[in-house]
């Protein structure tokens, strides 16, 4: 049932196609809010970074990130209470994608979010909605769990192999031969995925000390304005190192355990 005063935000990736690529981002803020004044449009607009001549360009010349800003600053100035976000953080750099988490973080009204970037994810969701077989349902973990329960799920489906019991020799054979291939190319693999777990545990680390500075108080005096400034791009740029380093760690982890799945259906 949608509530009296429920109003939505929606963002998807298909929306940036429905901007009008004649128009500027002047021009695009201006229809939603047509008796405000100007320079207050324009002030909103230099919040998501359009700001001089920009502002004055029309949207075809524009970036796919660009297109991203715009679509989420019409939305932003609607201020609805409820956001529907898909992928928000595609195209976006590495100083949107920070701003838009720390603005969801703020957010004061519901958001539901479908998106591949675990960083934006451990940082602004309290729950998680698992979509598997055709329902919906409340995931009762974090995404460590889910890189688990995705592992057990694939394992649990894995073909199980029709071979008859009285195959030939020749079949068994060649089963065999299967087998060993499929073993060889699991250990670069697993390689591969212990490196990026040791990888991922250094920029944890690193992440750390960090935000530890971050909390110190007097890296916020106006003398230590540079160092601040430093800690602060080293923590935006190890984060999204890490959200890389998680997403390449579950592939490598979701590939390995189909080639197990798969060998032990040859067994």
């Amino acid at each position: 049932m949608r509530g009296e005063n429920l109003t939505v935000g929606y963002f998807a990736q298909h929306q940036l196609d429905s901007l009008d690529s004649k128009a500027t981002p002047l021009l695009h803020l201006q229809r939603l809010a047509p008796t405000e004044r100007e320079q207050t449009l324009r002030d909103f607009l230099g919040g998501f970074d359009f700001r001089g001549a920009r502002l004055d360009e029309p949207v075809l010349n524009f970036s796919g990130g660009e297109k991203a800003r715009l679509a989420l600053a019409l939305i932003a100035w609607e201020n609805p209470n409820l956001l529907l976000l898909d992928e928000p953080t595609n195209h976006l750099d590495l100083e949107m994608r920070l701003a838009l988490t720390m603005a969801l973080q703020e957010f004061g009204g519901a958001v539901l979010v479908v998106s591949h970037d675990r960083h934006l994810l451990k940082s602004t969701t309290d729950d998680f909605l698992l979509v598997a077989d055709g329902r919906v349902q409340e995931f009762d973990g974090d995404l460590d769990d889910y890189t688990r329960w995705l592992a057990d799920y694939r394992l649990r489906n894995a073909p199980v192999s029709n071979t008859p019991v009285n195959a030939d020799k020749t079949d068994k054979k060649a089963q065999r031969q299967q087998a060993a291939a499929l073993r060889q190319q699991l250990a670069p693999h697993k390689r591969e995925a212990d490196k990026l777990e040791r990888e991922l545990g250094l920029v944890n680390e690193t992440l750390a000390k960090a935000e530890a500075a971050l909390a110190d108080s007097t890296n916020y005096d106006a003398a230590n304005k540079d160092k601040l400034r430093d800690l602060l791009a080293e923590q935006a740029k190890l984060k999204v190192r890490e959200s890389e380093l998680e997403d390449a760690w579950m592939q490598a982890l979701e590939l390995l355990e189909s080639m197990q799945a798969e060998l032990e259906a040859l067994s």
